[in-house]
């Protein structure tokens, strides 16, 4: 049965259920000739172990890696040949792969997703060089001084929930990581029940959703393992802790976080205004304030960080030299105590909506 929901942007969007259990939503929206296809799967990494730290983003790097049907590189070939674009994403909560074709060829990209969602090689060679790029991608952020910070930040923050965790994992949780492992992963969460499917754009609705139960609609939904527990977040922190840490230059960086809500929850809407009037744009509270006005930073922004069992608001700020670094603190606390005490003014609040 076939479920119309209320019009989003302009889309108007169908909701159906294929009897293997994957979550079908069409986008009718015809305003250019064009398609985008995604497949979330409802995995990423909060539903790791901690030995499998890094597995989901791993995961993701290896499905472009090859099918019995479409080797090594033909997927991001075949994309281009038909002039489209494609690219993939991990998060804590989900992994999402995407395609955008014109709309005349858009199907191709449910043959490709369909075929990798069951006939994943992870060939042991592939695998081997592979792994190699994602320790160098790790390699990399590991010297990038604001995911250091942000990963310390991580740490205390979420405590010992899993969302603590990078979402590239570690290097001894990758390095000893083997094919077989990641394929027993790939078995447990690419499958039909696990993955909502989303057309969006120039299409009409009942020939979309023929088109996706033609290629899904056969596929078995193997028997997920029990996976491990998913408990809600709860961040507990008794009063203020703060964090020090050194680099090997002359910036000084500030990060501030607070819990949040979980993505969906009233919370999150409130924060992502919260997130337009202090950071966004040259006129928001913070920016004026602490970059133009009094000269304290030379860039700040702000990250609502709403995820599926809580969340978090991160508040970020590099100091202009020789800057009194306190002072900036000052003025980011008081701020945020400003959104407490005064009513947001309508002109922000307008500006914020129209964002």
């Amino acid at each position: 049965m076939t479920e119309t929901l209320p019009t989003y942007c302009g889309a108007t969007v169908h909701e159906r259920r294929l009897d293997n259990g994957m979550r079908v939503l069409i986008a009718e929206r015809h305003l250019d000739p064009v398609v985008a296809v995604m497949v979330w799967y409802g995995v990423g990494a909060r539903h790791e172990t901690g030995p499998e730290a890094g597995v989901s983003h791993f995961l993701e790097h290896m499905m472009f890696k090859g099918t019995a049907a479409h080797g090594k590189g033909a997927i991001d070939l075949e994309t281009t040949v038909l002039g489209g674009s494609n690219n993939a994403f991990t998060t804590p909560d989900h992994t999402a792969y995407w395609f955008e074709f014109a709309s005349d060829r858009w199907e191709r990209a449910l043959d490709l997703e369909a075929d990798r969602m069951q006939g994943l090689l992870l060939d042991p060679d592939e695998f081997a060089a592979e792994k190699q790029v994602v320790l160098e991608e790790l390699s990399m952020g590991l010297d990038d001084p604001w995911r250091s910070l942000s990963r310390k930040v991580s740490e205390v923050l979420f405590g010992e929930h899993s969302y603590a965790r990078p979402v590239i994992g570690y290097r001894e949780t990758l390095e000893p990581m083997t094919a077989e492992e990641m394929r027993s992963y790939y078995l447990r969460h690419y499958r039909p029940s696990n993955a909502t499917l989303v057309v969006a754009g120039d299409v009409e609705p009942d020939a979309a959703l023929a088109a996706v139960a033609a290629r899904f609609g056969a596929i078995e939904d193997r028997a997920a393992d029990a996976d491990a527990a998913d408990p809600a977040l709860q961040i507990a922190l008794e009063g203020e802790v703060r964090i020090e840490t050194t680099w090997d230059d002359n910036a000084s960086r500030l990060i501030v976080a607070y819990a949040g809500g979980a993505f969906g929850s009233d919370e999150d809407f409130t924060m992502d205004v919260v997130v337009s009037v202090l950071t966004s744009g040259k006129l928001s509270r913070l920016y004026r304030r602490l970059v133009i006005d009094e000269g304290l930073a030379t860039s700040v922004s702000a990250n609502n960080d709403a995820r599926a069992r809580g969340g978090a608001f991160w508040i970020y700020a590099e100091a202009v030299h020789g800057a009194d670094t306190e002072r900036l603190e000052a003025a980011i606390h008081e701020e945020v105590a400003r959104l407490v005490d005064e009513p947001v003014g309508e002109g922000e609040m307008h500006r914020a909506q129209k964002l």
